[in-house]
């Protein structure tokens, strides 16, 4: 505790924060990179005019909260406050739609990463392109507002996403970390900046639009692991701190998504490493070493923060229906008189369903709050469907849930490892599906049919991915590359966990994804009715 109040005091420790989909977090990191303390702001996006959205003041007053939830855990627990730190970084859910005026205000509300209104965008630019333009990536978001004749277009200034919203509010700086880029344009990998290539065929596609600005004026500076991105402000130290504690001054890492600090935070930025990451929602990254044959519906090209190639495969929903259920029986023992315990209902309700069936007794689950791209649903509704001779019992029950929670990546993940026959010496899973040990591992290790690893630091997150990212800026860019300084400083020694999978579950749920496909019409019944 004496170290840490030194660390602290003296200046020594390094900030990430993250905006998550459901919860901000704080995490303070020393010179070993270990976590000293954190801070945690629970949100929840709003649906408003068929669009998801978080507003500013939920960003700002989201901030402030988590980083004095943070602030107030460090003197309750080493009696000292944080005046002076070593380095910054901000990291956030990727892609979406943030547009700015020349006066730096928001134009329209923040788009996310969860909408699909951007189909017709999407489809257009990845035939102009030759290259998968996924629906949440801001370039389809620009494009569906010039499509759609949106009224702010013509007073566009800047575009980025929330990681580089709340960058530029507390640094000033208009720049983003390469891999959170990747997600608005494509990059060119030799070049590490946007495709120029795809930057003058939009800007010809635009030409004579209301959109007042080539691309490039557009879109932040792009910026690779390691390279200082500005500091913070006085206004930002008070925005961030408005208690007036924390001093200007502090070096920022590049702004990241939360994709790259997954992959930091896993130790999979090296070639032929991987990671899925699975909560509010899900997606898998595959260091690629070898160019893919031709672009894929399913396969998002985007890079780890140092620029290298990743096969991503994401997917909107992930355990937003398996927690409702879960909350279910909460509901029950509540009901009961009983104590409620949500980690033991977790583990209780998980464990037991490995006990069902393998192909979970034929019952079915479609975990769509949002609509799925993969999948072609352009909205979501969460259902569960069953023949009354299936086997029906608890333990299936939450299999089904189970499975459904994987299905999307699974069936992406089909092309990268099927068809383009893609190498992956490691998959790392983190993130809230694996809290419980062994039932999340074995789950993804069926669904992708390859051993998954689970490091001891798996709950710590994307969080402190972002500040190791800015411990690498502050500290250890001059000790090689960021996948070197990830084995031989970071990771040295950190122990985990690998799950190969078990040939009955792969059958198993080969079965139960071979349903899955053939019953999508009947979730698109139930968009459509409900």
């Amino acid at each position: 505790m004496a170290d840490v109040k030194e660390i602290v005091a003296g200046g020594k420790a390094v900030l990430g924060i993250e905006f998550g989909s459901t919860r901000i977090k704080a995490v303070l990191i020393g010179p070993d990179f270990a976590p000293v303390a954190s801070g945690v702001h629970d949100w929840e996006n709003r649906h408003v005019d068929r669009l998801w959205t978080y507003t500013i003041e939920d960003i700002i007053g989201g901030m402030q909260s988590c980083y004095a939830d943070l602030r107030a855990n460090v003197m309750r627990e080493y009696g000292v406050e944080i005046e002076y730190l070593a380095g910054i970084g901000i990291s956030a859910m990727m892609h979406g739609y943030m547009a700015f005026d020349a006066n730096n205000e928001l134009l329209v509300p923040f788009r996310t990463w969860r909408n699909t209104n951007t189909a017709r965008a999407a489809s257009e630019l990845s035939e102009l392109f030759d290259f998968n333009i996924p629906l949440r990536w801001s370039i389809s978001h620009l494009y569906q507002a010039v499509l759609d004749g949106e009224t702010h277009v013509s007073e566009i200034d800047f575009i980025t996403t929330l990681a580089g919203y709340v960058h530029m509010l507390l640094t000033g700086e208009k720049v983003l970390g390469i891999g959170d880029a990747s997600g608005m344009l494509p990059v060119d990998a030799a070049t590490l900046g946007y495709d120029s290539r795809m930057v003058e065929k939009f800007d010809a596609l635009v030409a004579g639009s209301p959109l007042g600005k080539k691309l490039l004026d557009l879109l932040p500076r792009i910026l690779v692991a390691g390279e200082n991105a500005g500091t913070l402000t006085e206004a930002g130290a008070l925005l961030l701190d408005p208690s007036g504690h924390l001093k200007p001054g502090v070096p920022f890492c590049p702004p990241e998504g939360d994709a790259g600090t997954g992959m930091v935070a896993t130790n999979a930025v090296r070639k032929r490493t991987g990671n899925v990451s699975a909560g509010t929602s899900s997606f898998s990254m595959i260091v690629l070493d070898k160019d893919l044959s031709r672009p894929h519906e399913m396969i998002d090209m985007v890079t780890t923060p140092d620029g290298s190639p990743v096969a991503m495969v994401h997917a909107n929903n992930c355990t937003s229906d398996l927690n409702a259920w879960v909350s279910l029986f909460k509901e029950y023992q509540q009901l009961m008189g009983l104590d409620v315990d949500m980690n033991e209902i977790y583990a209780r309700l998980y464990n037991n369903a490995l006990t069902g069936n393998t192909d979970c007794g034929g019952l079915l689950a479609y975990n769509y709050f949002a609509g799925e791209p993969v999948t072609g649903m352009a909205e979501g509704r969460p259902l569960f469907v069953r023949k009354a001779t299936d086997r029906f019992s608890l333990a299936n029950l939450m299999r089904a849930h189970l499975y459904s929670s994987v299905a999307v990546l699974a069936i992406g993940n089909e092309i990268l490892f099927g068809e383009e026959n893609v190498k992956v010496d490691r998959i790392t899973g983190h993130g809230g599906l694996f809290k419980t040990p062994v039932v999340g591992q074995r789950v993804l290790a069926a669904a992708l049919n390859s051993p998954i690893s689970v490091m001891e630091t798996a709950g710590e997150g994307g969080a402190w991915g972002i500040a190791l990212l800015a411990a690498y800026t502050a500290w250890a860019k001059n000790h090689g590359s960021l996948p070197q300084w990830l084995d031989d400083c970071v990771f040295a020694g950190v122990k985990g966990t690998e799950l190969a999978p078990d040939a009955d579950d792969v059958a198993g749920f080969a079965m139960y994804l071979r349903r899955y496909k053939a019953c999508l019409p009947v979730e698109q019944a139930a968009v459509d009715c409900l």
